[in-house]
């Protein structure tokens, strides 16, 4: 049975028990949120990890992309990354990967991997397809099941399937006109093979047979937003939210089926509407675990991307958000190497962290107050241990050492906190 049909069955498992303790929830509370379909536990039968849960409340989770492509294919590098991202908490991983061994690449990252790993079939697939026969366009929806089967028999524990981009959609779009039509590279795929094909999405129309590979491994579908607006003038616009409302349709058929699922969001959103765009999900989708691409509040932040999307994914995890998918420097500019892995992922469970902060999930502040206490007593150690990042605060408070060892060299002797401890002590 199913994580779904276990818990529809009254059945806590020692899994849900391990991350309602994680969360500061019952495990009744939890098991009736997978029931319902507003929480998930994304794990393959044939992947074995810690358990982690996405949705109400519970800590707002990160997501780390690696990959290869054609331009760059060093499956070492991509391990290296793969440590990286977990050192630095990332809670789940995704694999993009467009050129080389992709199939090895996967193989051993769901193999050394302690997080989530994540895939995206139709790319796999559509790379075989243009290998095997010249075009994308040649693929059959066999190929692309296929795909979706070996990767969920391997381990994978969630899967992005864009299933709700339908001709109705494609139509909306050419109807309505857009700056950036679709940036979603599954997307960009799925659409040229329905025009050449002048035939519908697989993934939309032989929806329960995808139900049926995700019930036999328990794999998590995240519903892929095949028409998220790639710049802002895009944002919120009729496409979008055509794509939306059949997704809200598809999680009812998941949750139907007792599979778990996951929906994804934009995108580039201008800050005003991240909020509206959580509560539109929420409300379409019943309150699914919404897994938002950043989002970015705006387009002109080349190498500095994933401040652009820590903004934007404060804002949306603050609202309601459980997922955030992080963003490297060198988004929409080249493959991340492992600093930019790094530098993302870390930016990324700040802006998890404040909106955890601002929910108010249980525990979520108390290391910020153990932070603070540290700075009053100017604690170095403390503050070092206690931030994201230790090697770079006790590198970067070296190259300037102060002059007194309590104190930072930006202040000095002239320290506030120590100024002020000072004088209460004589009143």
């Amino acid at each position: 049975m199913t994580r779904i049909e276990l818990a529809k069955k009254g059945i806590i498992t020692e899994e849900v028990r391990l991350v309602a303790k994680d969360e500061g929830l019952t495990p009744e509370q939890l098991s009736e949120d997978i029931a319902s379909g507003v929480s998930v536990i994304p794990i393959n039968i044939n992947h074995k990890i810690k358990p982690i849960g996405i949705g109400r409340g519970m800590r707002t989770k990160i997501n780390a992309n690696i990959g290869t492509s054609k331009d760059k294919i060093s499956l070492d590098e991509e391990m290296e990354k793969l440590e990286v991202l977990v050192k630095y908490g990332a809670d789940a991983v995704m694999d993009l990967s467009t050129g080389g061994p992709i199939k090895e690449l996967r193989k051993m990252m769901i193999k050394k991997s302690p997080v989530a790993v994540g895939t995206v079939p139709i790319y796999e697939a559509a790379v075989r397809t243009a290998e095997q026969k010249g075009s994308i366009a040649k693929m059959t929806a066999d190929d692309l099941f296929k795909v979706i089967e070996e990767h969920a028999e391997e381990g994978v524990d969630f899967v992005t399937v864009h299933s709700g981009l339908t001709m109705k959609a494609v139509d909306r779009l050419k109807k309505e006109g857009r700056i950036l039509d679709i940036v979603s590279r599954g997307g960009s795929f799925l659409l040229e093979w329905m025009i050449y094909n002048e035939k519908d999405n697989p993934l939309y129309e032989q929806y329960d047979r995808l139900l049926e590979i995700a019930l036999k491994y328990d794999m998590t579908l995240s519903l892929g937003d095949g028409m998220r607006p790639g710049c802002l003038a895009d944002a919120t616009d009729r496409t979008q939210l055509e794509e939306l409302l059949t997704l809200g349709e598809l999680r009812d058929l998941a949750v139907e089926r007792n599979v778990q699922v996951i929906i994804e969001g934009p995108g580039h959103v201008p800050l005003n509407q991240v909020e509206l765009n959580v509560k539109l999900e929420k409300e379409i989708c019943k309150g699914a675990p919404f897994y938002v691409l950043g989002p970015l509040v705006t387009d002109i932040g080349m190498g500095y991307d994933h401040i652009t999307a820590a903004i934007g994914g404060a804002v949306a995890g603050a609202a309601g958000a459980d997922f955030l998918c992080y963003v490297t420097p060198s988004e929409h500019i080249r493959l991340p190497s492992i600093d930019d892995v790094k530098e993302g992922v870390i930016v990324s469970k700040l802006a998890a962290h404040a909106a955890d902060i601002a929910k108010g999930i249980k525990g979520a502040i108390d290391k910020d107050i153990k932070m603070a206490k540290c700075r009053k007593a100017l604690d170095w150690n403390g503050q070092i241990a206690l931030s994201l990042n230790p090697d770079k605060v006790k590198s970067w408070r070296a190259e300037v050492p102060p002059t007194e060892t309590e104190v930072c060299s930006m202040c000095g002797e002239f320290c506030a906190i120590r100024t002020v401890e000072r004088a209460l002590r004589k009143k």
